[in-house]
């Protein structure tokens, strides 16, 4: 195998936790040598902290710490103080996401320099997003968890018309069967035939055999893996949804971070539940306000030094301070609007209904005064955000 870089970030939540430990379990040292690393910024939960101590122990490897240069010979506590004196106080927001380059992106990057990398990223099958794609050359994505494992830059080149001809002789190479799928190989991409569905076609058919034919084109490429004699992944078809990973976490010696488990919470005596529903800095602004409530009732201390950072006219949220957040009535708001979301969150999701009830013609109703249907809906409200990249 050539000299490829293999490196798999860990950034505390359990997507992340959970791809570490089946790469693990499926690939040898020899087969992948794989290196973990994370970009700490100071100011994560510590769960996280502790959660990667216990992927160490359990994964025996030492997770590297990528961090800003220029962090390490200053005399700063953490990164994020250090980046936050230098820009004055101003705060990071969805609109500015300086935290996310200086302390994830850039460390990363200057971290694997001109190294022909390969960067495997825990998003699951079951989300229609595609994560951080670095922009320099050397470095290619892969997304072990999902049907389609590549990146998008390399499904635009590959399935480009103008490539139709080459991909169908890769196909011929791996499939005896290919005269099957060859009409859609051939079918141009189109307005009515759009790239999407070209994908999902091929995908469908025989994932393997697409994975060897990308396989084969990336070798007429600069692409890391282009670099590789063989690449293992190109033989696994396994696509892992949310539930997959709970059970790759609940069945390994690593604890799912606390921060997950949903709390309930009464208002106007009912009931609700909530939780933190990523990983990262405990005043990350893409937190709901639920999320602020939740860090303020069970981290006090934290939501106090969040709420340090705020002066000068830069808060957390655009809306509101979050001295404002916490006094007792806005509180209670965000409680109420929070369990009204749900109720109608819950209200729109399918029912679960069998052959059995279709034939009698019943349907089952549900009942929010049932206890379980939070319990039902906590998987729909633990979507997270994709700007820190893994």
């Amino acid at each position: 195998m050539n000299k490829v870089k293999h490196v798999l970030g860990i950034s505390g939540g359990k997507d992340s936790a959970a791809l570490a430990l089946y790469m693990n379990k499926l690939y040898s040292k020899e087969e992948l040598p794989m290196e973990y690393y994370t970009c700490d910024t100071g100011r994560e939960l510590a769960e996280t902290y502790t959660l990667i101590e216990q992927l160490e122990i359990e994964l025996n490897v030492s997770i590297r710490k990528y961090q800003d240069r220029n962090f390490e010979s200053a005399n700063e506590e953490n990164p994020f103080d250090f980046f936050i004196k230098k820009y004055g106080g101003y705060l990071p927001s969805q609109t500015a996401r300086w935290c996310t380059k200086n302390m994830k992106l850039d460390p990363f990057e200057n971290e694997i320099g001109n190294t022909p990398t390969v960067s495997y990223v825990g998003i699951r099958g079951d989300e229609d997003r595609e994560g951080y794609i670095s922009t320099k050359p050397n470095i290619q994505s892969i997304f072990p968890f999902r049907k389609n494992i590549w990146s998008v830059d390399v499904i635009d080149k590959f399935l480009a018309n103008k490539n139709i001809d080459n991909v169908l002789s890769y196909y011929k190479k791996h499939l005896n069967e290919v005269e099957k799928i060859s009409e859609i190989i051939k079918k141009p991409i189109s307005q009515k035939f759009p790239q999407k569905h070209k994908l999902e076609s091929l995908l469908d058919f025989n994932t393997i055999a697409f994975n060897k034919a990308v396989f084969d084109w990336l070798k007429t490429t600069d692409y890391p893996i282009g670099k590789l004699d063989y690449f293992p992944l190109i033989e696994n078809d396994d696509v892992l949804v949310r539930q997959d990973i709970f059970n790759i976490i609940e069945n390994s010696g690593v604890d799912l971070p606390s921060y997950y488990l949903p709390i309930t919470y009464e208002i106007d005596g009912e009931k609700g539940k909530y939780f933190r529903s990523r990983s990262g800095c405990f005043f990350c602004f893409y937190q709901q306000k639920i999320e602020w409530v939740w860090l303020l009732e069970q981290h006090p201390n934290l939501f106090k030094e969040a709420m340090k950072y705020e002066k000068d006219g830069y808060t957390w949220m655009q809306s509101e301070s979050l001295e404002e957040l916490s006094s007792p009535e806005r509180v209670a708001n965000i409680k109420r609007e929070h369990l009204k979301r749900m109720k109608r969150r819950y209200e729109k999701m399918e029912t679960t209904t069998s052959w059995q009830d279709e034939i009698l013609g019943e349907k089952k109703i549900k009942n929010t005064n049932s206890p379980e249907w939070l319990d039902e809906l906590i998987d729909a409200e633990a979507d997270g955000c994709a700007s820190c990249f893994i």
